[in-house]
């Protein structure tokens, strides 16, 4: 039998099934949590004083003392019911959204001013709903294609640095070591190192171990992994494994390869063999596969 925490717990959270619910109705003080329930809808965050609420809730258990003590427990206990509303109220406001994908997953999201973000595999996207009116600002783990609406100034925070978005097109990678943003539309502002880049159509930034890499004009309108293909201009080996590996979900051991030797190239994301030939041909390398793990020799 479910005690009654639990079940005032689920009921905040709408959560009770017919048998629960009756149980519910059964509480001594039932009555006493609908109507804290039905006031409570009139209540917002920003209009909440907590040092006045609380001055107020302390005058009253004063007083109460001095009427009746038998008032100061159920008087308790619905403030206690009351702060715990307001906890929750605020929790679920401020909680952020988190899409994530998997390894070989991608997935398109709509944000709430109806830009679109489109994620490639093992990447982490976060932003908050009820601020975003107030502060369009995403957070990304990973690699993303932005499509921004037009409006305020727009964010993507990275653990490498700040993309300042007005309005544009553009792809956002951030891996370990690798930061990579490219311009396909508009105009980019790239904050790294607390200086800014801006960024045309074609342009790119590139930060591989900490060095800032010079790229050749991009002349794609969209990158190549929206259509299940990665590509590659001489960036060095290990970044064209790790990508490998987060399409096909497998381990890759390099023997006496040089992981850092420059690799241009592409490998599609839907057939394992033909993306392994593309990726060890070109290099002279060879292969040999035992379940999820793929060892590559060089010669």
């Amino acid at each position: 039998m479910m005690n009654r925490e639990e079940l005032i717990s689920k009921w905040l959270n709408n959560d009770l099934n017919d048998r629960e619910f009756e149980a519910f109705k059964k509480l001594e003080d039932y009555d006493d949590l609908v109507k804290l329930s039905d006031s409570l809808q009139a209540f917002k965050v920003e209009d909440f004083n907590t040092s006045m609420e609380l001055d107020k809730v302390l005058k009253t258990i004063k007083s109460s003392k001095k009427q009746s003590f038998n008032w100061v427990k159920p008087f308790m206990r619905v403030a206690a019911i009351l702060a715990i509303c307001f906890s929750l109220y605020y929790y679920t406001t401020t909680l952020d959204t988190k899409i994530a994908t998997e390894f070989a997953q991608k997935t398109t999201i709509e944000l709430p001013d109806a830009s679109s973000v489109s994620l490639n595999a093992k990447s982490l996207l976060a932003f908050n709903k009820n601020a975003w009116k107030n502060e369009r600002e995403v957070t990304l783990e990973g690699e993303a294609f932005f499509k921004v609406a037009k409006g305020s100034s727009f964010h993507v925070n990275t653990k490498s640095g700040t993309v300042k978005v007005y309005g544009t097109q553009f792809n956002v990678k951030q891996r370990d070591d690798y930061f990579e943003v490219i311009c396909y539309e508009g105009l980019v502002g790239v904050i790294y190192n607390s200086q800014e880049t801006k960024l045309k159509p074609g342009d790119s930034f590139l930060i591989i171990d900490g060095k800032q890499i010079a790229k050749e004009k991009e002349n794609r309108t969209t990158p190549s992994w929206l259509n299940n293909e990665s590509t590659f201009k001489s960036l060095p080996y290990k970044e064209v494994i790790a990508e490998f590996e987060r399409q096909y979900h497998v381990d890759i051991k390099l023997v006496n390869i040089d992981a850092n030797q420059l690799f241009t190239g592409s490998f599609a994301h839907n057939n394992l063999e033909i993306a392994l030939k593309a990726i060890t041909l070109p290099l002279h390398v060879t292969y040999s596969k035992t379940n999820h793990t793929i060892t590559l020799k060089g010669e």
